[in-house]
């Protein structure tokens, strides 16, 4: 099946379907603020899907939000549930490993869209994406299933990562800056470990 047709297929499923769902998006925002992220730079969630993060962060005051995802489906979902707040929100329908930004970002968000990425050519694709979009100085997140996490998540197979690990990949201008591991209970009461890092570019 295509991408685009299973995570719209996983998406209309309902949340209480999708392992990843968060009310609350904490560790994100914690680390959002942790990396000094200014609330009118521009700021990607990439795979952000029906993330509640968006809703938070312009809860916060953030005014310069992207939110990309290979979904029609998802960023649909989205977009209902904010109403009028969505049209203060970028939307973009693109596969993250075959993407060309059409800007670049002061804060790259991502938590569990790079470790569904299990080639390397698709890897590749996406650290291209990632270079290209990110401004100087940029902080780069990402979260995914840390090496003792699940194999497969939302009925595909993962690439887990150790944070030192996934920022070897990732490569330069990019240095690690923080890592750390999360239990995230799942909405059906299960546990997936997650390993968060990240990264700063350089100049």
């Amino acid at each position: 099946m295509h991408r685009a047709e299973h995570w719209n297929a996983a998406y209309a499923a309902g949340e209480a379907t999708r392992s990843w769902f968060q009310a609350e998006p904490a560790t994100s925002l914690r680390l959002i603020a942790a990396a000094g992220a200014d609330p009118a730079a521009p700021l990607l969630d990439a795979g952000g899907g029906t993330s509640r993060l968006v809703d938070a962060l312009l809860a916060r005051g953030f005014s310069d939000l992207t939110v990309a995802d290979v979904s029609p489906g998802a960023l649909a979902l989205s977009r209902a549930r904010l109403g009028a707040a969505a049209a203060q929100v970028a939307w973009i329908e693109a596969d993250l490993a075959r993407w060309a930004p059409p800007r670049r970002y002061a804060l790259w968000h991502d938590r569990a869209a790079f470790h569904f990425l299990t080639g390397e050519a698709e890897q590749d694709g996406y650290i291209a994406a990632l270079r290209a979009g990110t401004l100087p100085a940029a902080a780069v997140i990402i979260a995914g299933f840390a090496p003792e996490g699940p194999e497969r998540c939302s009925g595909l197979p993962v690439r887990r990562w150790a944070p030192a690990e996934l920022a070897a990949r990732i490569g330069p201008p990019f240095a690690l800056e923080h890592a750390e591991e999360e239990d995230h209970r799942t909405p059906g009461g299960g546990t997936q470990r997650f390993a968060w890092t990240v990264l700063r570019r350089g100049g």
